[in-house]
């Protein structure tokens, strides 16, 4: 990525604390998104066709968390908005992205 993710304090408690919010949901680490959104397999949707925001999404590795990680993005400033263990047609797309080597 020739931009660097960053999070604000606000953002970082959002990620940090899933599990009060969602029962059973993985809390995550800022620095296993950046990790992720480096990730040579990642996938990257820009923007996310989901966001009504034309959000970026990148569904990439970390090696901290040892697991694949979701993470929007805001375009106007790489910052981040929210992230998440990845899951269901995300998590397929990447595996599948990684098996074929791009």
């Amino acid at each position: 990525m020739t931009t660097e993710l960053w999070w604000d304090e606000e953002d970082v408690e959002h990620i940090r604390t899933r599990s009060i919010r969602y029962p059973g949901a993985t809390d995550i680490e800022p620095s296993w998104t950046i990790e992720a959104a480096v990730d040579s397999h990642r996938v990257l949707r820009d923007p996310d066709p989901k966001s009504r925001a034309s959000y970026i999404r990148i569904i990439g590795y970390s090696a901290s968390a040892e697991f694949v990680i979701t993470v929007i993005v805001d375009p106007a400033d790489f910052s981040g908005v929210t992230a998440r263990k990845t899951r269901g047609a995300d998590l397929r797309d990447y595996l599948e992205n990684k098996e074929a080597g791009t």
